[in-house]
């Protein structure tokens, strides 16, 4: 095992060669609603490509899950299929969230062989669901409809 520092120090040689790789701006949490973000997970175990939406009112984070739920055959049939949709997904802090993702297994950044396969998930999965929020953003925004 690997120390914290020597961990943290093999992350940050990940997310710089993630970079180098994929030089471009992703939109992660510019989607211009507030608590509604893409993001990039990695451990020792799995990597990670996830919509979560965290709003604090329980109403509006189910409104747009539900929008997202709405779009799921698009979604799954133009973007992406391997996706979990998750109303309620209990997060370690104890709060609730709705989270939508895909991952694969069994791979990890402190195994350098793992990179590329990691950073490929990465691209096609995020630079998809971003496809995708970039056609039907306006529809996801508009909840009071």
């Amino acid at each position: 095992m690997y120390s914290k520092e020597e961990s943290q120090r093999i992350k940050r040689e990940f997310w710089v060669a993630f970079a180098e790789k994929y030089p471009r701006k992703w939109v992660l949490y510019d989607t211009k609603i507030k608590d509604f973000s893409f993001k990039f997970f990695v451990d020792n175990k799995k990597a990670q490509v996830l919509i979560d939406i965290e709003q604090r009112s329980d109403e509006k984070r189910t409104a747009y899950f539900e929008k997202l739920e709405a779009l799921k055959n698009i979604l799954e049939e133009e973007f992406i299929k391997d996706l979990v949709f998750e109303k309620n997904y209990t997060l370690e802090s104890g709060k609730t969230i709705s989270r939508i993702w895909t991952e694969i297994q069994g791979v990890g950044f402190s195994n350098r062989n793992n990179w590329d396969i990691i950073f490929d998930f990465f691209f096609e999965k995020m630079n998809a669901l971003e496809m995708f929020y970039l056609e039907y953003d306006d529809f996801i925004k508009d909840i009071d409809s």
